[in-house]
């Protein structure tokens, strides 16, 4: 018998992935995804642990455990939706799957006599159904991603598009053999950065498309920078492979300089090589996608509160303002009232992907909405309210809070350490890089990579040549990142947004330079260790009365030195009698900030009892130098 995957089998035996993990775990098996193949004596294995828990795979399929997804609500995303299932459950509305339908599975429970109770079971995570994945496919220009979904939905929408380039982004539902999946089609050209950076936000798994015969571009690397700041899983689909010059081993060995390793090479990315022309490898990819969705357990109520997100916005000339809103949770109506940002709108009218018109839509459901008067921004988060007075009182809120952080804002910024999080605990600090040409960026990440400390770790999200774009500000606004330039300089539009968003945007054209700037960032997260230093000490010899200073210690230097605004202690025969801070020092009228030894001078201290005989002993704190 050869080598089996772990989502194969756990499709053999009619079990769910989760359950075999957990097998495995129990076993010590180590594995890196369900994707990772299991040898002979594993599978027998697992075979008889199952035979002896009695979860034969018919008895599995007939009769699913309790807590389960399958006993629970029906996955959406998975191959075992039955045409009937469909049927009864419409894709327009898809909300029909909720908690008030589930909760009839477990009703009571019993007490300790035995008598059934019957009680509300509180809402749990298990309670509420599934939902679809949204995938959003990002990559390089030209890589073909838009003609893989195509092919996935059995459309030609690339056909549609200006120069066959996608200029908006789309959000599309399709009803693959895996169940349905949401897609978001994100533009790859460099001038969209900030749309697709949108895209990943809002996704739930990202697909990084990239050319067989062309590799890892500079959109890929940002691609793959947003995708990561989004923290959203990857998968890698290696498209174009029926080209002859297609050559897959070395996109896979490209991965790994941008800290994606293929499983194969023993990391944990799963690359999948497709032909959008053919569709060779797209069922894989589906594969992926539904187990990749069902590790996640993605779930949504959807009759809980209702949130969502805006895609895109758009001024129709005959209907007015159209926004393309993602349903996260909840469900929308018409006639409902939507706030978004400082604005707010009551749905009029709302069509799905297909065009149709729908009343309602439920979680992971793309829809288009009439009824803003103004085109919302994309990304802002969509709220409801239950009427246009609510509504209103919203809008106010959010234009007060605003204005309270603009002004927070102007008072102060955010330290380092706020933004870094506890002091004890290692931390990353974000960094942008850009320079004149490749040579200069590897040599500055090499610097960089011997500058890291213990406590500090810097993370390079993203170097590239040229000056920084707005999609770089975008994506230091969300990662907390500081953009180091070398050798090039921001345009002044740029620069506006670095403002607006405030983001850190750096240039630099001396290479010491820019390597002091990292050091300051890496001082400020590592907490400084001071220790207080002498400096020297003077005897008080005669009193001098000034009317705005008070009382002056004419006084004689005998050791070290006494510096303005150092700490100061006063001794009184073997007492201390005070200790403060020498504010002035004088030498005869002159304000001097030292006096050596040997020199007799006027001492000023923020105390006023002070007496002739004191010795007055000066000390400073110093910060001691951490390797």
């Amino acid at each position: 018998m050869s080598k089996v995957r772990i989502y194969t089998l756990a499709k053999d035996l009619g079990v769910d992935n989760h359950r075999l993990l957990d097998i495995l775990d129990s076993l010590g098996v180590s594995y890196k995804s369900v994707s990772s193949t299991l040898d002979e004596d594993t599978v027998e294995a697992i075979k008889g642990i199952l035979a002896e828990e009695g979860a034969s795979p018919a008895s599995s399929a007939a009769s699913p455990t309790p807590g389960s997804p399958a006993a629970d609500s029906p996955v959406p995303n998975q191959s075992a939706q039955t045409p009937a299932l469909s049927q009864t459950q419409p894709r327009k509305d898809d909300v029909t799957p909720t908690a008030a339908s589930i909760a009839p599975a477990a009703p009571s429970t019993t007490s300790q006599s035995g008598v059934a109770v019957q009680e509300a079971p509180p809402v749990q995570a298990a309670e509420i159904p599934h939902r679809s994945p949204v995938v959003t496919i990002m990559g390089h220009v030209d890589h073909g991603k838009t003609s893989l979904l195509d092919y996935i939905r059995k459309t030609k929408v690339a056909a549609k598009e200006a120069g066959g380039i996608t200029q908006h982004v789309g959000a599309f539902e399709a009803q693959t053999s895996k169940g349905r999946i949401v897609f978001i089609d994100t533009p790859g050209h460099e001038a969209f950065t900030t749309i697709r950076a949108r895209g990943a936000n809002v996704a739930d798994i990202a697909i990084i498309v990239v050319a067989a015969d062309d590799s890892i571009m500079p959109q890929t690397r940002e691609a793959i920078a947003h995708a990561q700041a989004a923290k959203v899983p990857l998968i890698v689909a290696i498209n174009k492979i029926d080209l002859p010059q297609a050559d897959v081993e070395r996109v896979k060995t490209d991965l790994t300089t941008v800290n994606l390793v293929p499983e194969e090479y023993g990391g944990d990315t799963v690359v999948v090589p497709v032909s959008a022309k053919t569709g060779e490898g797209v069922e894989d990819l589906l594969e992926y996608i539904s187990l990749t969705a069902e590790l996640e357990d993605l779930r949504a109520d959807p009759r809980g509160v209702f949130g969502g997100v805006i895609i895109e916005s758009k001024v129709d000339k005959q209907s007015g303002v159209l926004a393309t809103v993602m349903v996260q949770q909840g469900t929308v109506h018409v006639g409902d009232f939507l706030v978004v940002g400082e604005t707010y709108g009551k749905i009029k009218a709302m069509t799905d992907s297909a065009g149709e018109r729908i009343k309602s839509a439920g979680p992971s459901t793309p829809v288009q909405v009439l009824g803003f008067s103004e085109a919302p921004v994309s990304g802002d988060k969509v709220a409801s309210a239950s009427n246009e007075h609510q509504a209103r009182e919203k809008v106010a809120d959010r234009v007060d809070t605003r204005r309270t952080v603009e002004e927070a804002r102007q008072k102060r910024r955010m330290s380092l350490e706020e933004m870094m999080g506890p002091l004890s605990e290692v931390r990353e600090v974000n960094l942008i890089l850009r320079a004149d040409t490749q040579g200069s960026v590897e040599a500055i990440q090499g610097i960089l990579s011997k500058r890291e400390t213990e406590a500090v770790h810097l993370n390079v999200m993203l170097a590239g040549i040229g000056a920084p774009t707005e999609g770089d500000v975008l994506l230091a606004s969300t990662a907390e990142a500081t953009i180091l330039c070398f050798s090039v300089t921001a345009s002044g539009a740029v620069k506006k947004v670095a403002d607006q968003k405030g983001v850190d945007l750096k240039s630099f054209r001396i290479i010491y330079e820019l390597i002091d700037e990292v050091d300051r960032l890496i001082k400020g997260n590592i907490e400084p260790v001071f220790e207080e230093k002498y400096l020297g000490r003077a005897e008080v010899r005669m009193l001098i009365k000034h009317p705005r200073s008070g009382t002056i210690a004419g006084s004689y230097v005998t050791d070290g030195s006494l510096k303005r605004n150092a700490k100061a202690k006063v001794t009184r025969g073997r007492q201390v009698v005070y200790e403060g801070t020498i504010v002035g020092l004088k030498r005869f009228k002159d304000d001097v900030r030292e006096v050596q030894t040997g020199y007799e001078c006027g001492i000023n201290l923020d105390w006023n009892d002070v007496q002739e005989g004191d010795i007055i002993e000066a000390s400073e704190m110093v910060e001691v130098a951490q390797v």
